[in-house]
């Protein structure tokens, strides 16, 4: 059982998914998802997804699926099934578990890889592009460009504010006004 999204008819696991995929799809202004929501969940932008997803169970009539990803299914109430029994789950043995031959510890990863840059290719921008989808890539460079640069370092600036300071004729000793 699932949910049909109400506008475009796309199957949703179940009510969270359905309220997530209305949401997100409106903010995209796209196919009249948007339209949906403020007739049929007024306020629906300020609720967060179980709020959304309760109003929602109630409009739209449940739907057999000849297929429901079970492994992605959470269930938005407390009582739903733990992760660790979720059939996704059935393959990890806990931390340090075995992907095809290269183990590790999930909690053990090195946030700071030197390789990041190479960890996505290009984004292909041959085709036409309309004004809202070249700034929002542009804004995506730039976001990538600060992500990728290196970190400050705190002792450099420290000792350049130092040195500043004392080339005015400054004395070590600062008084704050």
């Amino acid at each position: 059982m699932g949910y049909a999204c109400p506008v475009c008819s796309d199957p949703q696991a179940d009510a969270g998914h359905l309220a997530n995929h209305l949401a997100f799809t409106a903010m995209l202004r796209a196919d009249g998802h948007e339209a949906w929501l403020d007739e049929h969940a007024a306020g629906w932008s300020d609720m967060g997804e179980r709020e959304l997803a309760a109003v929602i169970a109630d409009l739209v009539e449940e739907t057999e699926f000849p297929q429901l990803f079970e492994d992605t299914v959470g269930g938005l109430d407390e009582n739903s099934e733990p992760l660790e029994e979720r059939s996704g789950a059935l393959f990890d043995d806990g931390p340090g578990h075995d992907h095809a031959g290269h183990h590790h510890d999930h909690g053990a990863h090195d946030r700071d890889h030197d390789d990041r840059r190479d960890s996505a290719g290009p984004v292909d921008t041959s085709g036409p592009m309309d004004a809202e989808t070249a700034e929002v890539l542009e804004e995506a460079r730039e976001m990538t460009r600060r992500m990728r640069e290196p970190p400050a370092d705190e002792s450099a600036e420290a000792a350049d504010g130092d040195a500043a300071g004392d080339a005015d004729g400054a004395s070590g000793d600062r008084d704050d006004e």
